[in-house]
């Protein structure tokens, strides 16, 4: 018998029932930890089960996407060009262009005269990058980020472009970065929202933004992003009325879960069961919002590095200040518009009061979560839908002019979350038109986004109407020459 049980390899003594039996008791309590509900049987736990493993170890655990709506001059900015001073008022060569559409407001234009930045650069780093006089704080964290300045995109007009860098695609019904990396990894904190939204508003021309930008798309309604509000109270009718105890709001919701789950069991419709859990967590928003919106115990030291502004709420200072808490507190994905960039005259005034809106606070965030030890887990994202022409858009002069939209090269910069610091990515030529190295798509940005975050672009794919979507479409490739 004793032979028979050594050759099925059954023979067990207490020592090693009690050593498998540890391991698998530890499983189940890093499973209870990386996923609380995961032993109170809810329906649905096997999708928050997988959405909470990433494919392989991320690098960064949370997003701050600083986006500046509207589209800022690279040539204002990062990417230096000199030789647009020199030969100020010449006309782009065609060779140049090379038969480049144009968007209706300069097509119609006889000639496209070169125009040079009205704002000195100089080098700042050990990478010696160039950095606008117009972002002065910027140039002081020049160290800590990693500027890209071989952008390109397809969309020469704001709606589309703005959406193909928030969706993947040109068109509407499709879900944002934020709702897939809430698909993708689910939430940290299960009393705050996976996916936040912040709006500001600079003092140029801004073009709108709208909520497909944060929609769920085809995904279930949990993974929208939460717009928080400009006001004193960021997120609306979160209170209890006047009168009702927290315990009547917890027995009327109680009712009305029953009610949602009598209808899901007759329907199926999974709309309901997201709703159960959009109540449920505006439940729990109750006790975590008012505490992650209030800075009054912010030090001296913090409000003085933001600004001034951060004490107004609804200002891009004030939601950098936020967006710091909210990712602190666990938040996935928080993304900030700052509209008011889109200067087809009259820029050098205009930009240079956009600059002073967000240099500062960008600064004072990356800074920030450098000493709480958070920005090497937490990826920060500072650029706009595309960039602007060499040439002036309208009358010109020295000291004032415009220009168009240009799709075909322009900067942005990255931060933290696994990104090389104090590095510049890409080249373009010396009029600042074409890319001349390393190039990096809008579905190259997002593969590597969602690298960073654990997840390969070609896997993280849902299913609708017969075909399988991803963020990336059908193409993206991972940009790992800035990757840590």
């Amino acid at each position: 018998m004793e032979k028979e049980i050594l050759e099925h390899g059954l023979n067990q003594n207490r020592r090693k029932f009690l050593s498998k039996l540890s391991l698998g008791v530890g499983s189940m309590a890093l499973g209870s930890l990386l996923i609380p509900d995961l032993f109170k049987g809810k329906s649905g736990m096997e999708d928050e089960l997988m959405a909470a493993i990433p494919h392989f170890a991320p690098k960064a655990k949370r997003v701050i996407y600083l986006f500046q709506n509207g589209a800022p001059s690279q040539l204002e900015s990062f990417d230096y060009k000199p030789m647009l001073r020199e030969r100020m008022g010449e006309d782009l060569p065609a060779s140049i262009r090379n038969g480049q559409r144009l968007t209706g407001m300069t097509a119609g234009q006889s000639k496209f005269p070169l125009v040079g930045s009205y704002y000195d650069f100089k080098q700042y780093g050990e990478a010696r990058a160039w950095i606008s006089d117009l972002f002065p704080h910027t140039a002081k964290i020049v160290d800590d980020i990693c500027i890209v300045k071989s952008m390109h995109t397809e969309a020469i007009n704001h709606d589309p472009a703005l959406t193909f860098f928030q969706t993947g695609a040109q068109v509407g019904n499709r879900p944002s970065m934020g709702s897939w990396l809430s698909y993708g990894l689910g939430s940290e904190n299960n009393n705050l929202p996976a996916f936040c939204v912040l709006l500001s508003r600079g003092k140029g021309n801004g073009q709108g933004v709208y909520s497909k930008l944060w929609s769920n798309g085809f995904l279930d309604a949990v993974h929208q992003g939460v717009q928080f509000s400009n006001s004193e109270d960021p997120v609306l009718y979160l209170g209890d009325p006047d009168g009702m105890k927290r315990s009547d709001r917890r027995r009327m919701l109680d009712q009305i879960s029953s009610l949602n789950q009598i209808s899901y069991d007759q329907f199926g419709d999974p709309e309901i069961q997201a709703k159960i859990q959009q109540y449920e967590m505006a439940f729990r928003m109750q006790t975590a919002v008012p505490e992650v919106t209030d800075i009054s115990k912010e030090p001296d030291s913090i409000i003085k590095m933001y600004g001034p502004d951060c004490l107004v709420p609804g200002t891009y200072a004030a939601n950098c200040l936020l967006a710091r808490k909210l990712s602190e507190s666990g938040v996935r994905f928080v993304q900030l518009y700052h509209q008011g960039w889109d200067q087809h005259g009259n820029l050098p005034n205009e930009m240079a009061g956009q600059a002073k809106d967000v240099d500062q606070a960008s600064a004072a965030l990356i800074k920030d979560l450098k000493q709480r030890g958070l920005l090497d887990e937490t990826l920060v994202i500072w650029g706009g839908e595309f960039g602007r022409t060499n040439y002036c858009q309208g009358k010109m002069s020295v000291e004032n002019y415009g220009r168009d939209h240009h799709p075909r090269a322009f900067s942005i910069w990255m931060a933290g979350g696994g990104v090389k610091s104090g590095i510049v990515h890409g080249e373009t030529d010396d009029f600042g038109y074409n890319i001349t190295k390393d190039p990096v798509h809008v579905h190259d940005f997002q593969a590597t986004v969602l690298h960073l975050m654990g997840i390969n672009h070609e896997k993280m794919t849902y299913k609708h109407l017969g075909r399988r979507y991803r963020l990336t479409d059908v193409a993206g490739t991972v940009v790992k020459e800035i990757i840590v």
